[in-house]
C-alpha cells in the first residue's frame, strides 16, 4: 500500500511540478500569468484575507483551483494519513517544568504512539532529553540519548537523576563514526522532529546495524548538506522528480497559526526583503533574485533605509546616495501580494510533497526487511509535523 500511493502521489507531483517547483521570491509577476490568465485575474480579485483563510482550507482550494489543477483533490485524498491512537501519557508536575507546553504535548503523544518493544532505546539528537526520560519511566527502559552540545547532556544527566530516569547520555556528532557504533541491534531508535540529514542517516545507520526497530517524526527536510536531494528509496530514485533544498522548504511553510505580532513582522520582513529585492536589482543592473542572510528581528523595528543598509552590506553592494527608498518600498509592499497569490497555488503541494518525502523514508525501511507504518501522531495544531514513521525488523513483528 506504502508503495502504490508512493508511485500515485509521484505521478501526479511530476504531471504538476510547472505549479509548485519554482520560488516565488524569483518573480517580478504571478509566474503562471501567461499560462492561465484567468487564475491570475481571479486571485488578484481576492483580499489578501480570502486569500489567508484559503491557504488554510485545503477542501476550498482544491475546489478554488480544480479547473487549473484538476489532480488537487486526488493529491489531497493521498495526502491523508491514518491517526495514530496514543497510548495515553502524561508527564509529572514536576517533569514538565523544564518543557515548553506544546513540546510537552508533543513528546506525551509521540511516546503514546511507539511501538511494543523490550528492550533499550536510543534517543537520537536528544537536546536535554526529554523525550527519553519519559519512555524510560514510563516503560522502565534504559536509554542511551546521543546529543551534540555539553550544556545540554549536562542538564539532561542532572533532570534524569532528579527524575529517576534510566539514562546515559553521549556528547558526540551524529555524524561522526563513533556514533554511529552506539547504535546496538537491540534498540529502538528514535527521533522527535531531527532536522534533515540527521533523520536520514539515522534510518540508515538503524538499516546497516540491523536494530530493532527505529520511531522518528521527520523535519526540516531541507537541511541537507547536498544542493539537491538524495533519496532514500529504489522507488525515489527511479523518478522523475527532482527536489533541489529550495523545493524542500515548501512542506515547512505549513506553520501553527502565529499571534498578530509574529504575523505583522512577518509580513513587515517579507516586504523588505522584496523591496530591497527591487533596488539591488537596479542598483547590480541584474534582473535577477539575490538571496539574503538571516536577520536579527530586532531590525524589524528600525527603518526600511537601515535594513536595506544592512543588506547591502551583506552582499557587498554599494548603495548610490539619494536613492528614492519609498519607490522600492512601495515595490516590496506590491510584490508581497502577488508572492501570497503564488504562494497559495503552491501550498496545495505542501502536505503532498511531505508525504512524497515520508514514503520515501518508509519505502526505504520496507527494502531493509522493516514492517512500516506511517501516520500522524498528534493533531496539527500541535505540530505540523506531525507525522510518524515506525518500524520493527519484521523478524520480531
Amino acid at each position: 500500500m506504502l508503495a502504490q500511493r508512493f508511485q500515485q502521489l509521484d505521478r501526479l507531483l511530476t504531471e504538476t511540478r510547472r505549479w509548485w517547483q519554482y520560488q516565488p521570491y524569483h518573480h517580478l509577476n504571478l509566474a503562471f500569468a501567461d499560462e492561465a490568465p484567468a487564475l491570475a485575474a481571479r486571485l488578484n480579485a481576492m483580499p489578501l484575507e480570502q486569500i489567508n483563510r484559503l491557504d488554510g482550507d485545503m477542501v476550498a482550494l482544491c475546489g478554488l483551483l480544480a479547473p487549473w489543477i484538476p489532480a488537487g483533490e486526488t493529491l489531497h485524498a493521498l495526502s491523508e494519513l491514518t491517526r495514530f491512537t496514543p497510548e495515553p501519557i502524561q508527564c509529572a508536575k514536576e517533569m514538565a517544568l523544564h518543557m515548553p507546553g506544546r513540546k510537552q504535548a508533543q513528546i506525551e503523544a509521540f511516546t503514546g504512539c511507539l511501538p511494543p518493544h523490550q528492550g533499550s532505546y536510543l534517543e537520537w539528537c536528544a537536546g536535554k532529553g526529554h523525550l527519553g526520560r519519559l519512555v524510560s519511566l514510563h516503560r522502565r527502559a534504559e536509554i542511551l540519548s546521543l546529543e551534540l552540545q555539553g550544556p545540554l547532556c549536562e542538564e539532561g544527566r542532572r533532570l534524569a537523576v532528579r527524575d529517576g530516569a534510566r539514562m546515559q547520555f553521549v556528547q558526540a556528532d551524529a555524524f561522526a563514526v563513533d556514533a554511529g557504533q552506539l547504535l546496538a541491534t537491540e534498540h529502538h531508535a528514535m527521533a522527535l522532529h531531527a532536522c534533515g540529514e540527521l533523520h536520514t542517516h539515522l534510518l540508515a545507520l538503524v538499516a546497516e546495524r540491523g536494530a530493532q526497530g527505529v520511531t522518528i517524526s521527520p523535519c526540516c527536510y531541507h537541511l541537507i548538506r547536498g544542493s539537491h536531494y538524495v533519496p532514500l528509496s529504489a522507488a525515489a530514485r527511479a523518478s522523475d522528480l527532482h527536489l533541489a533544498k529550495a523545493d524542500l522548504r515548501l512542506p515547512l511553510q505549513e506553520t501553527v497559526t502565529s499571534g498578530a505580532r509574529i504575523s505583522r513582522l512577518r509580513e513587515l520582513e517579507v516586504v523588505w526583503r522584496l523591496g530591497f529585492d527591487c533596488l539591488q536589482r537596479q542598483v547590480r543592473g541584474v534582473n535577477e533574485y539575490l538571496p539574503v542572510p538571516n536577520m536579527q528581528k530586532s531590525l524589524l523595528t528600525g527603518s526600511f533605509e537601515a535594513f536595506c543598509e544592512w543588506a547591502a552590506d551583506r552582499k557587498g553592494i554599494a548603495l548610490p546616495a539619494g536613492m528614492d527608498l519609498a519607490t522600492f518600498l512601495a515595490q516590496g509592499e506590491a510584490r508581497y501580494g502577488d508572492v501570497a497569490r503564488m504562494e497559495l497555488v503552491r501550498h496545495l503541494f505542501r502536505r503532498p510533497l511531505e508525504i512524497w518525502l515520508a514514503l520515501d523514508r518508509a519505502l526505504f525501511l520496507q527494502e531493509q526487511g522493516y514492517r512500516v507504518e506511517v501516520g500522524e501522531f498528534c493533531d496539527k495544531p500541535m505540530t505540523p509535523r506531525n507525522i510518524l514513521i515506525r518500524a520493527v525488523r519484521s523478524s520480531l513483528a
